[in-house]
């Protein structure tokens, strides 16, 4: 059997802002090495035997960066699945497995959320050979962590049997919610509980005829997304309105804990979800006293302590067990014991109807990127970067004008019926309601300075009249 990697990347992370937020969220960011979480996943089980090229799941809003970051590193997807909506892990792969079945009725699939570490990669290319053995039978396989510390902020499953054949596999008894740390600690003890990984296994006709069983809505609505998807540039958009209407599950709520050929395989992996700060400084070096630092820090008689610093020096002093992240319009100070209440700053922030939350001052598009430096009363200033190649779409803006200044690079530049060159130093306008378009015709990135004025500013006074990249 082939084995498709299908890789799960959606989420927002709030418990990682401020770094991780709606349009970056962890998956796609660097938080452990120099490649982002998303490439680490997919780079993780290429070349093992067996393995085919993964297949992403995320939101529309991604799928530029999704795409990208695989470029970056080499790999081609066997595909980019768009879902309309969040709707839980069970309707996303259950999406993944109709479409993997029309294409390969004996596939196999392997579950993986984009945003997990593993330490012991090669343990874990073990462990999923010995679940293939058991998925090839028919069995739904999820790997159980061996945990190290009483966790709270995990699911559990309780073994059951033994399975013959297949050394440290079991069926699974239960699954157990997250629990207080008393009995997480019972958990450990006992020595037949695992952490819950959010990692599966399966062949995906099995799945679906689970999920059929135990989840009919779940099933019906996933299996008429794609059979209605359709293609949009090198992506397979889900119809909108049928997984829309599909019940928002998990794969554990609607088929692991219903079905009786469940089987739980022994992983000690060097695993973590990466769920919070705390967690994360848990998988990273540490220094002599115990802290996590990144970027320009100054540390001076602190201990146990994360300090992230992305755009100036962050400097600590005669503290210990804290988190300190800091971005270039957001500062997190936080107690370790208190991570977790990091998505109460992300709920604040919705109902304040702030924008923190959602993006950085850096916003990326298929294009490149743009970077804010500097805003007030009906202005506001943004660094712009366009790759080369590349091209903005053709648009018209009803409340504000624009003045583009080239940094560096080559610009082409359509105003109305003007298209003009620009090379570095120069600049023109585009007064308000007028028709442009900004291109990069050359080998270098081109780097300007936009200054907008008016009387609103929002990205969404935007008309396009012409787009490659098929934005609406």
């Amino acid at each position: 059997m082939k084995i498709y990697p299908v890789i799960l990347s959606g989420g927002a992370g709030t418990r990682l802002w401020p770094l991780s937020r709606a349009v970056m969220p962890k998956q796609l960011l660097p938080l452990v090495t120099d490649k982002t979480m998303l490439q680490e996943t997919a780079l993780r089980v290429r070349g093992w035997p067996g393995v085919m090229a993964p297949l992403v799941v995320c939101g529309n809003e991604h799928r530029f960066l999704v795409a990208e970051q695989l470029r970056d590193v080499g790999i081609t997807p066997h595909g980019i699945m768009l879902e309309p909506a969040g709707r839980n892990t069970a309707p996303a792969v259950a999406a993944a497995a109709a479409f993997l079945k029309a294409q390969d009725p004996d596939a196999m699939m392997l579950v993986l959320p984009a945003d997990h570490v593993i330490e012991k990669n090669e343990a874990f290319r073990l462990a999923v050979e010995r679940a293939a053995r058991l998925v090839e039978g028919g069995s739904l396989a999820t790997f159980g962590i061996v945990p190290s510390a009483p966790e709270t902020g995990y699911g559990y499953i309780r073994r059951g049997e033994p399975l013959p054949g297949c050394d440290d596999c079991f069926k699974i008894e239960r699954f157990v919610e997250k629990p207080d740390r008393d009995t997480a600690a019972g958990f450990v003890a006992d020595g037949g509980f695992y952490w819950n990984s959010g990692m599966f296994m399966f062949r995906a006709d099995r799945f679906l005829a689970e999920i059929e069983a135990h989840a009919p809505g779940i099933a019906k609505a996933a299996t008429s997304a794609v059979q209605e998807a359709y293609r949009d540039l090198d992506f397979c958009r889900l119809d909108e309105a049928a997984f829309a209407a599909s019940p928002s599950d998990s794969i554990d709520y609607a088929v692991m804990e219903h079905t009786r050929d469940g089987v739980v395989v022994s992983a000690d992996i060097g695993w973590s979800d990466v769920g919070s700060w705390s967690a994360l400084a848990d998988v990273q070096e540490r220094d002599a006293n115990g802290n996590v630092q990144r970027g320009d820090v100054y540390l001076d008689n602190t201990s146990n302590t994360l300090v992230r610093a992305e755009s100036r020096i962050v400097a600590v002093v005669g503290v210990q067990d804290l988190v300190v992240v800091e971005t270039n319009d957001a500062v997190l100070v936080a107690h370790k014991d208190q991570v977790q209440r990091v998505k109460n700053i992300v709920e604040h922030l919705k109902g304040q109807e702030r924008t923190e939350h959602l993006h950085h001052t850096k916003v990326y598009r298929p294009w490149g990127y743009y970077e804010g430096i500097d805003a007030g009363d009906r202005f506001q200033v943004k660094r712009i970067t366009v790759k080369p190649g590349e091209k903005l779409s053709l648009q018209m803006h009803h409340h504000r004008a624009e003045h583009w200044i080239v940094v560096s690079g080559t610009a082409r530049v359509t105003c109305g019926d003007k298209v003009v060159l620009l090379a570095e130093n120069e600049s023109t306008y585009i007064p308000l309601g007028t028709t442009h378009r900004l291109e990069n015709p050359g080998k270098l990135p081109l780097h300007l300075i936009e200054v907008q004025s008016g009387s609103y500013l929002g990205e969404d006074d935007i008309v396009r009249f012409e787009d490659v990249y098929q934005r609406a």
